[in-house]
């Protein structure tokens, strides 16, 4: 008995130990990397940071993606790299990011189209649009215009809607792709205006739209501020009315789609900065104070708003992410409304 009792002893006392040394391995673990990822932080960036922008070169998202990179590679003390990779609504340059290694030096310039519209759009799309991502810090909201071709007989939207109900399935609208954001622009109009008799014609990208729309292809389209402004202001193209509650403030005279008799009317795209999920703590904070620092530059603020982009200072990871979560459950009715899917 005593033998038995001695045996079942050492053998407790040997569990014990190895449970102590499993802890203790753990907790050192743990401490190994936080102590890493602190010294990542410290030495971050120690080389240039990689901006994915998963749109082609000249577009809105560029626009905004140059104009910030130029500041906060001042401000990080190395270049952010600009690499438009482009496809599939954007969906390849977002999974770049995603698949890349969570080190900041990968960053995606994402808008609403890959990370709110394509999730829903998409039946299969190669990364989660939350899980797969840290939120690093917001940039701006970019309003939509509603442009026309100038041999349109219509000054107003009022008087595009007359002219589309009277001449049902004659006018044609452009957009940047089935199922971008432009697309669901002139969706979320014809609908609003009553059911439009409009056919919806898709293109690669915002610039050959544009392209067409100038060259009378196409009747009208709704484009995002930075490229549309310019043509609305050098009489290229008629701009109807603006795409968000409050008028564009380059275009203080433009009425809104609102205020033209389109209550509910809401339009835009937006910009914020993430990283590969896992990212660690040091690195997140050090690029969302670098995209703050940039965006309260005088220089800075003043490119976008001439662009006609809002910029959206003062946010952290925290309520990036939540912005992100909210635009995937305002958009996906809408999306599901206008019928838009892509195997």
């Amino acid at each position: 008995m005593a033998r038995d009792l001695g045996g079942r002893r050492e053998a407790f006392v040997r569990v014990a130990a190895g449970h102590a040394l499993q802890v203790f391995a753990a907790i050192v673990l743990t401490t190994v990397l936080a102590s890493t990822a602190l010294r990542a932080g410290d030495d971050y960036p120690s080389r240039p940071v990689q901006m994915i922008i998963p749109f082609a070169a000249g577009g809105p998202t560029d626009i905004v993606g140059r104009v910030m990179g130029a500041k906060m590679g001042e401000l990080l003390g190395r270049q952010l790299v600009v690499e438009n990779k482009t496809g599939a609504g954007g969906n390849i340059g977002a999974e770049a990011v995603a698949r890349a290694a969570p080190d900041g030096y990968t960053i995606l310039m994402a808008t609403v189209s890959t990370n709110a519209i394509n999730p829903v759009v998409y039946k299969h799309i190669p990364y989660d649009a939350v899980r797969d991502f840290t939120p690093l810090g917001r940039v701006g909201v970019t309003p939509t215009l509603l442009l026309v071709h100038p041999s349109i007989p219509a000054a107003d939207v009022k008087s595009l809607i007359a002219l589309i109900k009277t001449n049902p399935g004659k006018y044609n609208y452009g957009s940047g792709g089935f199922g971008s954001i432009l697309h669901l622009c002139g969706e979320e109009f014809k609908s609003l205006a009553g059911g439009l008799d409009i056919t919806h014609v898709p293109y690669k990208g915002s610039a050959p739209m544009d392209t067409d729309l100038m060259g009378g292809q196409i009747a009208m389209a709704f484009d995002a501020t930075p490229t549309a402004m310019p043509l609305a202001k050098s009489g290229k193209l008629r701009a109807l009315g603006a795409g968000m509650a409050k008028r564009v403030a380059a275009m203080p005279d433009l009425p809104t789609l609102q205020e033209q008799g389109l209550p509910g009317f809401e339009c835009y795209t937006w910009n914020v900065f993430l990283a590969p999920a896992g990212t660690p703590k040091p690195i997140v904070d050090k690029l969302n104070a670098a995209i703050n620092k940039a965006l309260a530059d005088p220089a800075v603020s003043s490119a976008l708003q001439k662009a006609g982009i809002e910029p959206t200072p003062g946010s952290t990871p925290q309520t990036t992410g939540e912005f992100v979560k909210a635009e995937l459950t305002k958009w996906a009715p809408i999306i599901k409304a206008s019928g838009a899917q892509i195997e």
